[in-house]
């Protein structure tokens, strides 16, 4: 991991930015070659299911916002249902309160593979042979092991090891591999190769049969219905918002897009009169943040919208909400939030399409199951995202999704001009350091290096199911000043100072100027690169 901010880098023609080398270079060799910025995308998701094989998989889901040539905005958002068995006396009959994290009760039908078939046919230009095919042998052949992903193997050896299929690649003998080992993959490559050819296979036929097999034989009440329902994924249009005079557009739901409108909504006008990285300034995101986890666990559920979303965001309620805010006298019910493994990046190409992407396996190596034969790992998308309290909208239900962490967005200006696209991982971070990244460069003019460098801030606990009714904390990285965290507690905050580097997340972040130059950075806390191409 560096230890210092690199500067942005420049470019033209186009650009990438992602977690690891690897999958910046797949991205930046792809526009190159004359591909455009869904092609690149598509490269890297292939590449970053290798590199950071703990944070992301085809077994998890997956999430992009593409702005167009032309303006045009779109979305795909790929997640999918729990079982259809997983009623609420279902798990009531088990006697648990939550749903596990781990183990095939904690799944959710995964929503990558009809994610990306749907982000490939809304304008691709490389058949997805072409784009697997060096991910598909990279893992026949095998990669070296990344101080990341030996790490979050560390952090979950005793699950890896359980698992046969994990523990083959990441565990042989017990033992949790070291960075730098090759790790071959040829089932993982056989399953790249078939899913290249045809994304909807995972849905259907031996695939779907071997997955829903091994889920049953765990305990989970699959019936398979579900599993073919997910590979329904069609673009969505983006929510949208402003701020500072642009407009914001966010994924909708199950994502907490939404959120970052909000929070967007709550701050405007405010944080660009204060000093960036002020006590006031990081004291209004923090209670904004507050505000809006209060909302997400009361209100949202992902079929919920009318008295959830569009109730959240209507005009007179974000207007009280801002004079509470403006007093200090907003109230809050109870919040959680949890941290995450997710992985993100960002494109854009010569013609000014840009795609912001993110994609997860909810914690590190999900559910900690594979499907025999496969390579695949599976999420735990069901458990860390659905409640099991009676008559919430996000309780569990069959055919609702649970709600997600993952969100991503793009900054244009009211002619649909782009200005910046960004994202990061991070669990319940997400939301508040997306729009900590959306502030530093609209409010204070902050180049992406600096954005994503910025000393890191988050309310913790949010909405998490594992979290809810966590004591209240304010989590600083030490480049927060002394002298501001000093203020922040005079304000009834509890400051927690963490490690340097140490508040999470990958940030990814491109911005264009006037005339029409890239620059672009990846977040220092992770492995990442921006590359440009002319």
């Amino acid at each position: 991991m560096s230890t210092a901010p690199r500067p942005p880098a420049l470019s033209v023609g186009g650009m990438v930015s992602s977690s690891h080398p690897a999958a910046s270079l797949a991205g930046a060799r792809v526009l190159a070659d004359g591909g455009n910025a869904i092609d690149a995308t598509l490269a890297m998701a292939g590449l970053t299911w290798l590199t950071l094989p703990g944070q992301c998989g085809i077994g998890g889901d997956a999430f992009a916002v593409v702005r167009e040539p032309d303006g045009r905005v779109w979305t795909v958002n790929g997640s999918g249902f729990g079982p259809d068995g997983g009623t609420a006396d279902f798990y009531a009959a088990l006697g648990l309160s939550a749903i596990p994290m781990d183990g095939p009760l904690a799944v959710a039908v995964p929503g990558a593979p009809a994610a990306l078939r749907a982000l490939h046919g809304g304008g691709a230009t490389r058949s997805l042979p072409e784009l697997w095919e060096p991910a598909a042998r990279i893992a026949e052949n095998g990669l070296p092991c990344s101080e990341r992903a030996a790490g979050d193997v560390r952090s979950a050896a005793q699950a890896v090891a359980a698992d046969p299929g994990l523990s083959e690649i990441y565990a042989p003998q017990g033992v949790p591999v070291a960075a730098g080992r090759r790790l071959p993959q040829p089932a993982l490559a056989a399953t790249i190769r078939t899913l290249a050819h045809n994304p909807g296979s995972f849905y259907t036929g031996e695939f779907a049969e071997r997955a829903v097999a091994a889920l049953q034989a765990g305990g989970a009440p699959f019936s398979g219905d579900e599993w073919t329902a997910g590979a329904r994924v069609t673009p969505e249009p983006a929510l949208t918002g402003r701020y500072a005079g642009m407009v914001l557009h966010q994924t909708p739901l199950p994502t907490p897009g939404w959120m970052v409108l909000q929070q967007a909504a709550l701050c405007d006008g405010v944080l660009g009169a204060t000093e960036w990285l002020s006590a006031a300034a990081i004291d209004r995101l923090a209670r904004a943040a507050r505000l809006s986890f209060a909302d997400r666990f009361a209100l949202c559920g992902s079929d919920n919208r009318r008295n959830g979303v569009d109730y959240i965001l209507n005009a007179e309620r974000l207007d009280v909400q801002r004079r509470d805010l403006d007093g200090r006298t907003e109230v809050r019910g109870r919040i959680a939030v949890a941290a995450g493994d997710t992985t993100s990046t960002v494109a854009v190409d010569a013609d000014g399409r840009a795609v912001s992407f993110i994609h997860s396996l909810a914690f590190t190596f999900g559910a900690k199951l594979t499907v025999p034969g496969t390579g695949v790992v599976l999420n735990n998308r069901l458990g860390r995202g659905a409640y099991l309290i009676s008559g919430h909208p996000n309780e569990v239900k069959p055919r609702r999704k649970p709600l997600h962490t993952l969100n991503a967005w793009i900054v244009t200006d009211d002619e649909g001009a782009l200005a910046h696209v960004g994202n990061t991982p991070g669990g319940d971070g997400q939301v508040q350091w997306n729009m900590q990244l959306i502030s530093h460069v609209l409010d204070h003019g902050r180049n992406p290096a600096e954005a994503v460098a910025a000393p890191r801030f988050t309310v913790f606990p949010g909405s998490d199911a594992d979290v809810i009714g966590a004591p209240e904390e304010l989590r600083l990285e030490p480049g927060v000043p002394a002298g501001v965290r000093d203020q922040l507690s005079a304000l009834g905050h509890r400051v927690v100072v963490q490690p340097r580097w140490g508040a999470g997340g990958s940030a990814q972040l491109i911005s264009v100027d006037d005339r029409g130059v890239l620059s672009g950075a990846a977040d220092p806390r992770q492995e990442g690169v921006a590359l440009g191409v002319d």
